[in-house]
């Protein structure tokens, strides 16, 4: 790629930003995605739609999220992480308060979407400023670190919006949310230094085009990004389900919703945690490769179950714990290979990466949402179909 001269001017600080507020961030990108799951059934009664037209709230969020994340990376890596991310704050807080206007299902789902594309800039601007103040070999750590306080937000997020939508109605979901995103921003705006410190020109949208090209024609990183993109939104098939699965098929009641999506992040959570102590030990490829075999065997397991109608409640949780741990081993791991591929184009890198694991997780609640065999079994053909892509790509890495 041939770049125009330039010379940028220097950030004007060498400051490193504290470690939490880059998580809060970070978490901040996916809160919307995940707190509104349990308002699923009441968007659907209120607005008098189909459950089918009602997760369009979650896939679109997904979609935003994946096209919008290919802009916030690039023009990062040439204006800065810190302007870019509060450009996105500010965009995420205006969606949210969107969302508690909305009075038809038309303007909810704009309103998700505007939503996603200003969250998707916090999702990808807090990844690459920890990959920009981490060194190399550091990177995996960190990045782990950072995926096991992320799970807090799909493991805590349904919880809250069940029991705010259950006391005050869905709107207030919004609400809430609306004001801890203008908190952060206060926070960024206060706290936050630039964090990239050696800005790359930005010709014009050609040049970005074919940069992300030039990452794509990289083997390493197009393999570990296609594995990581599967691990890391896999499990929205069953979340996205979850609301119609437990309580239609499993006969739950829809207060429980909240904590078995808690159950399941918890696993997540317990992988990333393993992901880290196993940094030290093992290269990124070689721990993915062995998060990925506890996927396909759980995930194998529970499309036999399934599809012979054997399949409880404890064991559709049990596996599908399981295969959450592995999720967890998987994710930060392949990030940190993608990530080192290229770590002075880390804006785009992050941001490619992201494109293609929401564009997954966005096929992956539309294939879920068909019900194929049935909620149950749709999800269980979904996760195995995750796993098998992610595990042929780790292959070759």
């Amino acid at each position: 790629m041939h770049d125009l001269p330039s010379t940028p001017t220097p950030p004007t600080t060498t400051a490193i930003p504290p470690f939490w507020l880059l998580a809060a961030v970070t978490m901040t990108g996916t809160a919307a995605l995940h707190i509104f799951v349990p308002a699923l059934p009441d968007i659907a009664r209120h607005f008098e739609v189909s459950r089918h037209t009602a997760q369009y709230a979650i896939t679109l969020y997904l979609v935003g999220m994946a096209f919008g994340q290919l802009v916030y990376g690039p023009l990062s890596d040439r204006f800065g992480r810190r302007p870019l991310l509060v450009c996105g704050l500010s965009l995420y807080l205006a969606g949210l308060l969107l969302g508690c206007l909305a009075t038809g299902i038309g303007a909810l789902l704009a309103a998700r979407v505007l939503q996603s594309l200003g969250g998707c800039g916090a999702l990808v601007l807090g990844r690459a400023m920890v990959r920009d103040v981490s060194g190399r070999l550091d990177a995996a750590r960190q990045l782990a670190t950072l995926g096991l306080v992320m799970g807090l937000t799909p493991a805590v997020a349904p919880a809250v919006g069940g029991l705010i939508d259950g006391w005050l109605g869905w709107r207030a979901i919004f609400a809430a949310l609306a004001l801890v995103v203008s908190a952060l921003l206060v926070l960024v705006l206060r706290r936050l230094p630039e964090t990239n410190r050696a800005p790359v020109p930005l010709p014009g949208v050609s040049a970005i085009l074919l940069g992300y090209w030039t990452l794509w024609r990289s083997p390493t990183y197009r393999r570990f990004t296609i594995a990581g993109a599967c691990a890391a939104t896999s499990l929205y098939a069953f979340l996205a389900q979850a609301p119609f699965l437990l309580v239609e098929i499993m006969r739950q009641s829809p207060a429980s919703v909240g904590f078995y999506c808690l159950l399941a992040v918890a696993g997540m959570m317990l992988g990333t945690l393993l992901a880290r102590q196993m940094a030290a030990r093992a290269a990124p490829a070689t721990a993915a490769r062995r998060g990925n075999l506890l996927c396909l065997a759980s995930a194998g397991l529970l499309v036999l179950l399934s599809l012979s109608h054997q399949l409880g409640l404890a064991a559709m949780m049990t596996l599908l714990v399981l295969y959450a741990v592995g999720i967890g081993i998987v994710s930060p791991n392949a990030l940190a290979g993608l990530m080192n591929t290229h770590p002075e184009r880390a804006g785009a890198a992050s941001s490619l990466y992201g494109f293609l694991q929401m564009a997954f997780g966005a096929g992956f609640t539309w294939a879920v949402s068909l019900g194929l065999g049935g909620p149950e079994t749709a999800v269980a053909l979904v996760l195995l179909g995750a796993a098998s892509c992610a595990g042929a790509s780790l292959q070759r890495v």
